[in-house]
């Protein structure tokens, strides 16, 4: 499959959202990927995620860890397929942490999974966690980078579909954009 095919994807199942959002990274788009809406679905959820593990299937890989809330499913799937220990890591007083018992030994190797890029900032900070506790990556794999490959978190990163969605800084909304009313269906905001 090629980038245009993942993306008829998300439109098909209703997934590529139009209107004003606020993306995680802050910035403003006017598209938005909701990927939990295609992942719900088994032949979309079961099709990419078998995809990503392909790609990584010849790694050495210890452990499959995401970003939560939205990579967690995806990252479960994969860790299935490849038959790998997942794990996810999340926000508490607004940095990334690991909880409910996940630990991360030294040395051990890890796949990074995510279901949406724009700036890669989930992913570095995941990134930077398994390092922090002695661990390293293998690689990072993505559904959907949104900076159309502008975005490099690591040298061997697959996505499956990459594209460029404009997204500004709040403070150079376009009118078209700054006259629809926000939205905010990420999951950032769900702790705090």
């Amino acid at each position: 499959m090629n980038s245009d095919s993942y993306i008829k994807m998300f439109k098909d199942s209703g997934a590529l959202l139009e209107g004003h959002f606020v993306l995680t990274s802050g910035r403003h788009s006017p598209s938005y990927f909701q990927c939990a809406k295609l992942l719900q679905h088994p032949k979309y959820l079961e099709s990419l995620s078998s995809a990503i593990a392909e790609n990584f299937k010849s790694e050495e890989i210890d452990f499959v860890i995401s970003p939560a809330v939205g990579g967690i499913v995806l990252g479960t799937e994969i860790g299935r397929i490849l038959k790998k220990r997942t794990i996810f890591a999340e926000r508490q007083s607004g940095q990334m942490t690991l909880r409910r018992g996940f630990e991360i030994r030294s040395n051990e190797k890890a796949l990074v999974v995510e279901d949406v890029v724009t700036t890669g900032g989930s992913v570095k900070e995941v990134m930077n966690l398994v390092e922090l506790y002695g661990g390293s990556i293998c690689g990072v794999g993505v559904i959907v980078d949104r900076s159309n490959g502008s975005v490099n978190l690591h040298e061997n990163q697959l996505s499956l579909a990459s594209l460029e969605v404009k997204s500004y800084d709040p403070s150079e909304l376009p009118s078209s954009l700054a006259n629809i009313p926000i939205q905010k269906p990420g999951s950032r905001s769900l702790v705090k």
